[in-house]
């Protein structure tokens, strides 16, 4: 049997601004986001078993067709129109529905992986239109670079100059439904030509540009979304935000000591998870 095992990285939203609704129901973005070195484990094997099956033994992610890495395997299986299976196996280290994309992730990963155990030759391009249709963020993790996403999150551009950095990521063990977050946000009057910059040459430049317009819903709800920022801020993060939804809160530090520093403190004072990440 072939198979292989591929690493589904998670990410954080340097920026997120909301500008309007559209008539389908979704919204307008413009975000920045960057990929991190947290990843759930994907193992997928090419099997004689018709049909896909998914295993994740995780609470909150299902198994069958309402998983998005399932939905991911059976588009490809049924654009390549052969008889074999596909067996997934997936290990979640990702927090769930947490604002880190790991759902959107194993969907963008696994489209990779049976692209390549199936021999499709189908483009990144190509990939990405397949992944719109499965979640707005898949588009993103195939394209696998920092990137300023517009649209629903579809439409990418290269941020070339971004400069590594390390990230304390915090979650204090909730999940936050991005639906509710978004039935519940109220859109403000945005200028769409505010300029983000596109260079960025140090650590401090990213904290500059902070900022998530869906970080005021969430924390109206669970308050200590903005306990946490302020802990990290304590600890020495240069900035601290809310990534997507929520309910991850991420501080950036200027060096990895730092950030390991600052981890392991907030885990010791916590129930929460904690964990000291790198930029991809």
């Amino acid at each position: 049997m072939k198979t292989v095992k591929l690493k589904a990285p998670a990410k954080v939203n340097y920026r997120l601004d909301v500008l309007r609704r559209r008539p389908d129901g979704y919204h307008d973005l413009r975000m920045i986001m960057q990929r991190i070195d947290l990843c759930d484990d994907v193992e997928i094997t090419l099997s004689g078993n018709p049909g896909v099956r998914v295993t994740c033994g995780r609470d909150g992610v299902p198994d069958g067709p309402a998983n998005i890495a399932w939905r991911a395997a059976d588009a490809l299986l049924a654009i390549s129109g052969r008889g074999e299976g596909l067996d997934i196996a997936i290990t979640k280290n990702i927090p769930v529905a947490a604002g880190l994309g790991g759902g959107s992730s194993d969907g963008a990963t696994v489209l990779m992986g049976v692209n390549e155990l199936l021999g499709l030759g189908l483009s990144d391009e190509r990939l990405m239109e397949i992944g719109v249709k499965l979640g707005a963020d898949v588009p993103f993790f195939i394209f696998k670079r920092t990137a300023l996403a517009e649209g629903i999150g579809e439409k990418l551009t290269a941020v070339e100059s971004m400069p590594p950095a390390w990230l304390v990521l915090v979650n204090p063990n909730l999940h936050v439904s991005t639906a509710w977050v978004y039935q519940n946000l109220q859109l403000t009057a945005r200028n769409d030509d505010d300029i983000i910059p596109r260079f960025y040459g140090k650590v401090e430049d990213i904290c500059a540009i902070l900022a998530n317009d869906l970080e005021s819903v969430t924390i109206g709800k669970f308050p200590v979304i903005r306990e946490i920022k302020e802990r990290l801020l304590r600890a020495g993060a240069c900035g601290s935000l809310m990534s997507g939804s929520g309910s991850t809160v991420f501080g950036l530090f200027v060096d990895g000591a730092g950030a390991k520093r600052a981890a392991e403190r907030l885990a010791a004072e916590s129930g929460w998870f904690v964990a000291a990440v790198k930029t991809l």
